[in-house]
């Protein structure tokens, strides 16, 4: 969460200005939480590792009832296997690959099943499953554009869909787990910025439409906190900068070479290398936003770095923030 001592750096015009809005956001940090937190259940996918994990574990820790979602429960694989062994009958793992509509459809029914009233509902579904990936435009093929949204985009989508009944009847809470790339686009990203910006679109159009509902949807944006997730391991980048190359059209080889080739891949590195490996902000907004009276539309942890960047490449003309950042 951002703290707002840049203010005062401000002339005294946008200091006026700025000050009813920057006041009436920071007073919501200050809403009261809501009660029977013990009463209440979240379902939260991608929980083998990441932020699903640490979320799954923070939530339970908070009183929550957790229910897992794993793509690897079935095979005892991963983070499952370790949020099984809490032995808490609060704690409870379910097979969830959000890209299986037999398996959302299982899901459901093994949460309505188990809840204790079920015609309470569930509290709170957290859409936090997702693959990443890079690339420029040239270097990716079609089936990684597939791969990455059937995951991100449409995983959200058929997974809010499914549980969406029971989140309503609790008036309750849907989190989507977005990124900062949902706002702004990067190079060698567009598949995940694609599917990203999906997810803010879709985020939105359900709080219109949940609104009166009285169910409240809420996304995270986060930014770079890849060197805390551990989706992609030095290992992990060279093997899909191999393959890509060896998979390119030989038109697309020749004409940008190995070497231009390799120093985005590099660059890739160290993007990689460079984030942050604490990730209670992203768990600590999630659970805000699941548990205060008053939860904000969008939270945005991330460093100020990411923070200004996104609001210069969203808010400013992009002659400017192209010059900035991209040329």
């Amino acid at each position: 969460m951002l703290d707002y001592s840049f203010f005062f750096f401000l002339n005294r015009p946008v200091q006026k200005f700025c000050f009813p809005l920057l006041s009436s956001c920071g007073s919501r940090s200050y809403a009261s939480e809501v009660d029977q937190i013990g009463s209440r259940a979240v379902l939260i996918t991608g929980c083998d590792s990441g932020f699903g994990f640490a979320l799954a574990k923070h939530l339970h820790a908070k009183g929550f009832i957790i229910y897992a979602g794993c793509l690897q429960k079935n095979k005892g694989e991963g983070g499952s296997k370790e949020l099984d062994d809490m032995n808490s009958d609060r704690m409870r793992t379910v097979q969830l690959n959000v890209c299986d509509s037999k398996e959302v459809d299982r899901a459901v029914e093994h949460v309505n099943s188990s809840l204790g009233d079920p015609e309470k509902g569930l509290w709170g579904l957290v859409n936090n499953a997702g693959i990443s990936t890079f690339g420029e435009v040239e270097f990716t093929s079609m089936d990684t554009y597939m791969e990455v949204a059937e995951v991100n985009l449409w995983g959200t989508v058929r997974t809010t869909k499914a549980f969406l009944p029971l989140i309503r009847r609790s008036k309750g809470r849907v989190v989507n787990i977005s990124s900062m790339m949902g706002r702004m686009g990067s190079p060698a990203r567009s598949p995940y910025c694609i599917t990203k910006f999906g997810v803010e679109a879709f985020s939105d159009c359900l709080r219109y439409e949940m609104q009166p509902q009285g169910v409240m949807v809420s996304i995270v944006e986060p930014g770079n906190f890849i060197a805390a997730t551990n989706l992609y391991s030095p290992e992990r980048i060279k093997a899909i900068a191999d393959k890509m190359w060896d998979e390119l059209p030989e038109i697309v080889r020749k004409d940008y070479g190995r070497k231009y080739f390799d120093e985005q891949v590099s660059k890739m590195e160290t993007y990689c290398n460079s984030g942050s490996t604490d990730t209670s902000p992203v768990i600590e907004s999630v659970a805000h936003a699941l548990t205060s009276t008053a939860p904000y539309t969008r939270y945005h942890p991330m460093d100020y770095y990411w923070w200004l960047r996104m609001q210069i490449m969203t808010h400013m003309p992009a002659a400017i923030s192209d010059r900035l950042y991209v040329y």
